[in-house]
């Protein structure tokens, strides 16, 4: 195993869906964990994408009477202009009709049924058609019913390829006891060491007959077959990073080193597929494909997000948010602060719009904003915008200031490779407010008056100044847009090479000019 940079992937989002803030949350969580990644000096990959095969895709092309693959485009071209919007910044983009990702898939198929992982047998039982699967009697409810979440069930005999899923869950079993650490947070991995616990083995039906369905990747030893959804969609994760692209010449420019990616350090989902699909599907499949143990990866997985009535925020329920009207309302940083302040990571969370507005006007514009625009308007009033960084002075509150930040980094650190990203915004936060305490407590309006507290006045004008050089540094994963107006407000850029564990009281040099200021986050219209 060469990696030698951070690998962080998604799951792609199905293309017969448009993007909602459930999709939002998860890629912005990718973004957010690169950029802080690369903010600390290290390499990362991000990959996210789209899952553009399956039955559903097929029948709503059908529907509109276009070709399926015109469909998923259509439905493609959603999500990438509103990762645009959120202002996501990935690496790799995934699409699973691409020409390389279906010829990988079939070289692992081919040398799955060669290896005598993949057989043929005719199964009878209840099929649903929303999930794409036959469903089994644990699947029932307390009534033996097949509840509402599984939609159509309907029975039917059919003869498909099945990969033999169950010879692997002993080694799964050991696995996840050996490597508490493949899920995140840990009480998702005990959902998984339960479900292990509880589960019968059964082998995955991983084909779908042309006779029904022909949108998706042909069977290579039969080509009467095509591959079911999820086992094509998961193998995006490898092919999209490079893997067998020295074997499977078909359009690998642009693709990564496997080897500098691979295992993924945090492969993000969502609690919903994480069983069977990502946390006993995917591991046994590369098991069998030949990787080690240690060539697994980690999964990092989050919970919902409700409405204000503890609801699943879905599409069949009609409580969908757009993450588009929010981003026009409070801008895409106004957005993303609340998406990752307002959800512990792996546990539910309720999106209220009245919270996302008090957030902004409470933390955005008052805490941060308003602190910008008075430090810069003091400083130009009182001394033309010129900072002196060595007055004669020192007391108790600069100090109690440059403490706070100078332990920023390590505590904003410690959260934010736990992936807490809420945490890590609390401890900014805290410094931010201390700030806001340190303008009132100093009086610098005061200070101006008394030609004896001149010195007090540079000091106090510097170390606001300062302050918010390195809050835009910390807040900049989260709200990269803000971080650059802060910094031209500032009339200063960081070194390109700087990394967090680098960021000490004094950075801005001494005579350093600031710029002008402007609102950062603007005044809100009321509501209708």
């Amino acid at each position: 195993m060469g990696q030698d940079t951070l690998f962080i992937t998604t799951a792609i989002d199905y293309t017969n869906s448009a993007p909602h803030i459930g999709h939002a949350y998860e890629k912005l969580l990718a973004d957010v964990i690169t950029r802080y990644q690369r903010s600390a000096g290290k390499k990362a990959y991000f990959l996210t994408g789209v899952d553009q095969h399956g039955q559903k895709v097929q029948q709503s092309a059908e529907l509109e009477g276009i070709p399926a693959q015109e469909f998923a485009d259509r439905n493609t071209a959603k999500f990438v202009e509103m990762w645009k919007l959120l202002g996501l910044e990935y690496n790799g983009w995934a699409a699973t009709t691409h020409p390389q990702h279906k010829a990988v898939v079939q070289v692992i198929l081919q040398k799955l049924f060669d290896q005598d992982q993949i057989y043929k047998a005719t199964h009878t039982g209840y099929y649903s058609v929303r999930q794409e699967q036959f469903l089994t009697d644990k699947e029932r409810n307390e009534e033996g019913e097949f509840g509402s979440e599984w939609g159509e069930v309907e029975e039917r005999k059919e003869e498909n390829y099945y990969f033999k899923l169950s010879e692997h869950v002993p080694w799964l079993k050991a696995f996840v006891a050996d490597h508490p650490d493949f899920v995140y947070p840990a009480f998702r991995g005990k959902e998984l060491v339960n479900a292990l616990d509880k589960a019968d083995a059964i082998d995955l039906c991983i084909t779908r007959p042309k006779s029904r369905l022909e949108w998706g990747i042909e069977i290579p030893f039969d080509t009467g077959f095509v591959t079911f959804v999820w086992f094509d969609a998961l193998i995006n994760y490898i092919s999209f990073a490079g893997y067998l692209k020295d074997q499977v010449q078909v359009a690998t420019e642009g693709l990564p080193d496997f080897a500098e990616l691979w295992p993924a350090n945090a492969h993000i989902i969502g609690k919903d597929i994480m069983i069977p699909a990502h946390a006993v599907y995917w591991p046994i499949m590369l098991h069998a494909m030949g990787f080690a143990d240690e060539e697994m990866p980690k999964l990092l997985v989050h919970g919902f997000w409700n409405d204000k009535g503890g609801a699943k925020l879905s599409k069949s329920l009609g409580n969908v948010i757009d993450p588009a009207e929010r981003i026009e309302r409070f801008g895409a940083d106004g957005l993303r602060y609340y998406l990752m302040s307002a959800m512990a990571t792996g546990k539910d969370a309720d999106f209220n719009d009245s919270r996302i507005e008090e957030a902004y006007a409470h933390d955005l514009a008052g805490n941060l904003g308003n602190l910008l625009n008075r430090s810069l308007n003091m400083s130009k009033r009182y001394r033309a915008s010129l900072l002196k960084k060595d007055a004669d002075y020192d007391d108790d509150l600069n100090r109690e200031l440059r403490d706070s930040f100078n332990k920023l980094p390590a505590a904003v650190a410690a959260h934010m490779e736990n992936y807490q990203v809420h945490f890590a915004l609390e401890e900014i936060w805290k410094s931010l407010t201390l700030c806001n305490q340190f303008v009132e407590h100093s009086a610098p309006w005061k200070l101006a008056k008394d030609e004896a507290e001149a010195n007090r006045l540079d000091t106090v004008l510097y170390h606001l100044a300062e302050a918010m050089a390195q809050a835009a540094f910390h807040i900049a994963p989260v709200m990269p847009e803000t971080s650059r107006r802060i910094l031209e407000q500032l009339n200063f850029e960081f070194p390109a090479d700087l990394k967090a564990t680098d960021i000490k009281w004094g950075i801005l040099p001494d005579g350093h000019t600031l710029g002008e200021g402007t609102p950062l986050f603007p005044r809100l219209e009321p509501l209708p």
